[in-house]
């Protein structure tokens, strides 16, 4: 028993350390033979044609794959999962990058530490100091959601003129040619100011016209639209979304037939096209329209396929049969958005965006750059709502007193303060990773989804946190009030671009289970191969390497638990046990997805609730990774200890809290297996503590590095009675009176001062106890404060 005992435990130790096929079968054979002389005869006949046979069909792959391979790959062809026309586009889109290394169980850090920080260039710094600032002098919030509903003329024509429809196109065009970061900057400023204004300029450089003409045009429509484009001569919109097809394009009702019609006096090979959409923005004042329709050649005319499929076009808006329908109104925030029709409305083949090859295409080039509004354009307008309330609602909580404290000092307050600060921290951390992928070339489809999810969210929580802290101020809607715009679009963030509910539920974990999964999509891949000899050879290397995948993780995982990460490589760092602990939990989280899509196989697409539980673990995998990122590319700043720990520590409790959600409506015998394995000595992980989220709450309620690092990249107001720049003078100046108010409360406890005395200030002076000049700033604060705190009223 004791040498049994030892096997095991060798073999066990082998699996984590990811010794060959062959180290373990010379352990085994050796194991035998020393084994031999103290086992009976029964046990040695049952063990060593067990070792036989096994050592046969692991090496030699003439005998396994007839007896094992062959038998297995026919079941696997039976349940896989079928996938629609949609999924598998989706699967095909993009690239796996760091979202890959959290799947395999052993990230490699030392990879994601070699990126480069995502920075701006000189350029681009210029144009936001620049051009950027200019515009949002310019913007008037309230003015634009209450009178004008809409940006005022000047700035729609310093908008266009000045380059900002094209962000994303090359120089070559006329176009600025910026990076992500750049991009998610520009937004973030301008979303700060004015919602509208950021909307209008993230929709042509995301997706549209002019990022699908850059990967799909012909270079003859690369060469005509994009310097119209760059130049503002044309606005672009693009027209996805119907009123019965939403998320699920298979089912796109708006279709074009390939016909013979006339087109600018000529008669041409062309397109009747039939649509109806809505919740298009810019669509009420584009002159080009982008289309997504399906369509079909009845009669022929381009090839032997009927239904060719999703297909995109160019078409000019003044093209007869066009209908632009009247404006929606999203929730006060007024944006151009509307619907638009077209009946009978013709168009030369050529308006294909890619020619007459780009013909059915459309889904895979919409997948394939959804990643600029999934990963630039949404979470840039969350970081800059999540800055303007970190700064704002950080110096409100510092001016606004009650029982003679600021009102950020009880603990109640402060502990929102902390989700405020430490969630603004983290979501710039993971713009900046986000950004420095695109910036490589990289268009990562899950981690995109990822970060449009996670940081649409965490916005909504912050500007939740800003109101209930502002209380009355926050809901009264009026110039001075800071937080109304961001408030009542927080819905349109989580709807668009792939609805929250949808892509935590189905998209996340769905697409990332197949395709960043190391073996999934190689099975999958194999099993759909024709030629059975090559699918075959194909799945005995995928399937057997997934074995080996699945014992490795479950070894690993068990490892981990019982000596709490303590052994796992992990770079050189201060927070050499954070990276420790992520990648206990990136092992844990591949050992689940192998056993969920084991026990369910495709069964497991229905079960949403625990596909979100999985997209909750990877994305606070993600989030934790880029929060180490952020803190090793800041290593030199003083401000990012606490706020780093505070992140971390509640990441790995909300990982621990998901896994231990989904091995509860797990059947027994696999709840108890994966217990046993993650959790073997229990479930330690634990939130940040008070004192720690103190610390983080500081970093908004004091003036200083900090703070400014935090909220960096806003717009600074300088009209004498901006608000905002009004809120600023009072936070400075009750920082500055704090210490005179407790010297006054001090007096006024002992008697030698009357709170309800009118002229306290003046006796206080000539008591000594203040100075003329403190008590001229004492009145200048407070005189501030009474400014700040008053609610306008009509």
């Amino acid at each position: 028993m004791i040498s049994i005992l030892l096997f095991l435990f060798a073999f066990w130790i082998m699996l984590v350390f990811q010794a060959s096929r062959l180290v373990h079968t010379l352990v085994a054979a050796v194991f035998l033979i020393v084994a031999s002389w103290s086992l009976n005869s029964i046990t040695l006949w049952l063990l060593w044609p067990l070792f036989v046979i096994t050592t046969l069909l692991l090496h030699i792959a003439k005998i396994r794959k007839p007896l094992l391979t062959q038998p297995i790959l026919s079941v696997f062809r039976k349940i896989k999962p079928k996938l629609s026309a949609t999924e598998q586009a989706a699967l095909n889109a993009g690239d796996v990058w760091w979202d890959g290394d959290l799947f395999s169980g052993r990230p490699n850090w030392n990879k994601l530490l070699s990126y480069p920080p995502a920075v701006l260039s000189d350029e681009e710094q210029a144009f936001i100091n620049g051009p950027v600032e200019n515009l949002c002098e310019l913007l008037d919030d309230w003015k634009i959601t209450h009178e004008l509903k809409d940006l005022p003329p000047e700035a729609w024509e310093f908008i266009k003129s000045n380059g900002f429809f094209a962000l994303i196109i090359p120089k070559q065009y006329g176009g600025l040619e910026f990076s992500a970061m750049a991009n998610s900057c520009l937004i973030s400023k301008l979303a700060a100011r004015s919602l509208s204004a950021a909307v209008t300029v993230m929709v042509p450089n995301s997706l549209g016209p002019a990022e699908l003409l850059l990967h799909y045009g012909t270079e003859d429509q690369r060469n005509y639209y994009l310097p119209r484009l760059a130049r503002g001569e044309e606005i672009p919109c693009f027209a996805l979304t119907g009123p019965e097809a939403g998320s699920d394009a298979a089912s796109l009702p708006d279709s074009g037939v390939i016909c013979r019609g006339d087109w600018q006096g000529k008669n041409v090979l062309g397109i009747r096209l039939n649509w109806e959409k809505r919740y298009i923005t810019l669509g009420p004042v584009a002159t080009l329209l982008g289309l997504a329709f399906r369509l079909y050649d009845p009669d022929h005319l381009l090839g032997d396929v009927t239904d060719i499929g999703i297909t995109c076009a160019l078409v000019p808006v003044n093209t007869p049969g066009i209908d632009i329908g009247k404006r929606h109104n999203p929730l006060n925030v007024p944006f151009m958005n509307g619907p638009n029709s077209g009946r009978d409305v013709f168009i030369p083949v050529d308006q294909i965006i890619g020619g007459v090859t780009g013909a059915g295409k459309g889904w895979q080039m919409l997948m394939d750059c959804l990643s600029a509004g999934r990963a630039i354009s949404l979470p840039a307008l969350s970081l800059g709502a999540a800055k303007l309330v970190a700064r704002n609602t950080g110096a409100y909580a510092r001016v606004r007193r009650q029982f003679n404290l600021p009102i950020g000092h009880f603990e109640g307050i402060e502990e929102v303060l902390t989700r405020i600060a430490g969630e603004t921290w983290v979501m710039t951390a993971a713009r900046n990773l986000t950004c420095s992928a695109l910036d490589q070339g990289f268009q990562p489809s899950v981690i995109s989804a990822i970060v449009k999810l996670n940081l649409t969210e965490r916005m909504r929580l912050i500007v939740n946190d800003g109101m209930d802290i502002e209380g009355g101020k926050g809901i009264c809607t009026g110039p001075s009030n800071h937080l109304a715009s961001a408030y009542q679009a927080i819905p349109i963030g989580i709807t668009v671009e792939g609805a929250n509910i949808l892509t935590r539920t189905m998209i996340i974990f769905g697409q990332g289970a197949i395709r960043c999964h190391p073996w999934i999509l190689k099975e999958l891949q194999a099993a759909d191969n024709k030629n059975q000899d090559q699918a075959i050879d194909e799945f005995d290397f995928a399937f057997f390497g997934h074995i080996a995948f699945s014992l490795r993780n479950a070894a690993s995982a068990l490892f981990y638990g019982l000596t709490s990460s303590r052994f796992v490589a992990s770079p050189t760092s201060p927070n050499k046990r954070f990276y420790q602990h992520s990648t206990r939990f990136s092992t844990a989280f591949a050992l689940t997805s192998d056993l969920l899509m084991g026990s369910l196989g495709g069964n497991l697409k229905r079960k949403e609730k625990q596909t979100g539980r999985m997209a909750d673990i990877l994305s606070e995998l993600y989030m934790l990774s880029a929060a180490l990122k952020y803190a090793e590319d800041h290593q030199n700043s003083t401000t990012e200890t606490a706020l780093l720990h505070w992140n971390v520590q509640r990441s790995l409790a909300r990982i621990q809290e998901s896994l231990l959600a989904i091995m509860r409506n797990l059947p027994l015998p696999l709840h108890l297996l994966l217990r046993g394995l993650i959790f073997p000595l229990g479930a330690h992980f634990t939130p940040p503590n008070d004192t720690l989220g103190r610390d983080v709450a500081t970093t908004i309620l004091e003036p200083g590095e900090q703070r400014d690092q935090l909220t960096a990249g806003l717009y600074s107001p300088t009209g004498e009675n901006d608000p905002e720049k009004l809120l600023e003078e009072a936070f400075i100046l009750a920082v500055a009176t704090d210490p005179l108010e407790k010297k006054l409360r001090q007096q006024i406890k002992k008697g030698n001062l009357d709170i309800q005395d009118p002229d306290l200030l003046t006796k206080a002076v000539a008591k000594t106890i203040i100075s003329a000049d403190e008590s001229e700033l004492l009145i200048k604060a407070r005189e501030l404060r009474r400014r700040i705190i008053a609610v306008d009223a009509f």
